[in-house]
């Protein structure tokens, strides 16, 4: 198989990619907004204005091949990782010129939404990817094709003993199969070499654990004045670069949790964030920002462009990474999430590739090739850091061509772990405890405080929705 993609279209794609990643880096969470005090009072409703509506993202719009056969496909693939999506894309289409693909992206949190009603409505795209965390979401509401004949045991196309174990049962829901995996992705450690060196830190070796990683800190954050945190001269209120950062909270906070071995869930209906895994999980990310001054606050810190530009020495970040510190030039290096509780754990996710239960039948066979082909194009897929779901692509996986698809594809499958899948988990997410995080790590609440508020949270959420 032979990946040459049109290079005008990849080049416009890519001009429209890195016109949407203006703002904050597209495969990131949106920058945390300033916190308010907690307390405050709000205007009255009958002296408040009104705020403007905000107008729906346009579509990232990729047409590839000509053929009279129309497949639509729905990504969230905003960032420099969809510019390899649409390659895999055109690639197929010049293989089967009797397909064309019409292939949009939309940032996430636009595309959630848009999607659940175009699917609800009857009107959704022929295919579309999302995270095997979802499928209970959008199953429990029957707009998912089963796609069981998709694989080979079924005279489908995808060799279903090629797909990593853990990976394949995770697109099980109440007896059926949803989707075919692309990716097992996941939560890594990257930092700047340069960095490092400069801090007298072996640019080879990173931290393992929570001691490591604290002390690695100190050396790495420095004053205006050049002074590191280990220094008594240290002035935290003027720090000119950050040892390491906070970052995304859903999977940091998710992987150290594991790790001391607590969940947001007993999975029998009872919330349990607020345990004493939890806390411990918290509170040592929460030191590192308000006790030991080697994190920003996170309100207002962009850390993708500040990792860019030198003023951030590392940071937890995912597998989608790569794309972004290549683009910047920044001599990285990568390696698994630390050991900072009792047991190595690591958040890890699947992208998965669907398609709507109401799939006409004359398109049928042109998605299970798309689907097919882009199951087959994992090693291309992994250039951009993701490490492919089939086990032969990762065998195949060597240090020197794909370096952080490596080292993060074996420690995803060696200690990587999947999220509890519910039927209301994005709004677990969304709505319970990414703002009481939020509202912890910005210092608007403590600890004990910001967890009981998310754990009552998440309770509410499983009372109505069930375990």
């Amino acid at each position: 198989m032979r990946l040459q993609p049109f290079r005008f279209l990849t080049l416009f794609l890519v001009v429209a990619l890195l016109v949407a990643a203006c703002g904050a880096p597209p495969t990131q969470p949106p920058p945390a907004q300033e916190p308010a005090a907690e307390g405050a009072a709000e205007a009255p409703a009958a002296e408040a204005e009104a705020p403007a509506a905000e107008a729906e993202p346009t579509p990232i719009v990729a047409q590839a091949g000509e053929g009279d056969t129309q497949l639509i496909y729905w990504n969230g693939l905003t960032g420099s990782d969809g510019v390899t999506m649409v390659q895999m894309v055109e690639a197929f289409t010049q293989e089967h010129p009797e397909v064309s693909v019409r292939v949009e992206m939309m940032p996430w949190g636009t595309y959630f939404d848009k999607l659940l009603t175009s699917l609800v409505s009857g009107n959704p795209p022929d295919l579309f990817l999302l995270h095997e965390f979802e499928i209970p979401q959008f199953a429990s509401q029957g707009v998912l094709r089963e796609t069981s004949d998709f694989y080979d045991g079924y005279g489908g196309p995808i060799p279903e003993d090629d797909i990593v174990e853990k990976t394949l049962a995770s697109l099980e829901y109440q007896g059926n199969r949803y989707g075919v995996p692309l990716d097992i992705h996941g939560w890594g450690f990257w930092y700047n070499k340069d960095l490092f060196e400069a801090a007298g830190l072996d640019p080879d070796v990173c931290p393992t654990d929570g001691v490591e990683l604290l002390d690695f800190a100190r050396k790495l954050t420095v004053d205006a004045n050049g002074n590191t945190a280990e220094s008594p001269n240290f002035d935290p209120e003027n720090v000119a670069q950050w040892g390491v950062h906070v970052s995304w909270f859903k999977p940091t906070i998710l992987s150290t949790l594991w790790q001391f071995g607590g969940d947001w869930t007993d999975r029998q209906g009872k919330a349990t964030l607020n345990s004493e895994a939890g806390i411990q999980a918290v509170q040592f990310w929460y030191d590192l920002i308000y006790k030991e001054h080697v994190a920003p606050q996170p309100a207002g810190f962009d850390a993708w462009q500040s990792f860019a530009g030198g003023q951030l020495a590392m940071t937890p970040e995912g597998s989608w990474f790569l794309n972004f510190v290549n683009e910047n030039g920044v001599n990285w290096g990568v390696c698994p999430f630390p050991k900072i509780g009792n047991e190595q754990v690591t958040w890890t996710s699947s992208h998965v590739i669907y398609t709507p239960k109401t799939l006409p039948d004359e398109k049928l066979e042109a998605a299970k090739q798309l689907i097919a082909y882009l199951s087959d194009s994992g090693l291309f897929w992994a250039t951009s850091g993701q490490p492919p779901a089939r086990k032969s692509q990762l065998e195949a996986l060597t240090l020197e061509e794909y370096p952080s698809a490596k080292v993060l594809g074996e420690s995803f499958l060696s200690f990587g772990r999947y999220d509890y899948a519910h039927e209301c988990i994005q709004e677990v997410i969304d709505s319970a405890y990414m703002p009481e995080l939020d509202a912890i790590f910005n210092n608007v609440k403590s600890v004990e405080q910001g967890l009981d508020d998310a754990n009552s949270r998440i309770q509410d959420i499983l009372d109505r929705c069930g375990p």
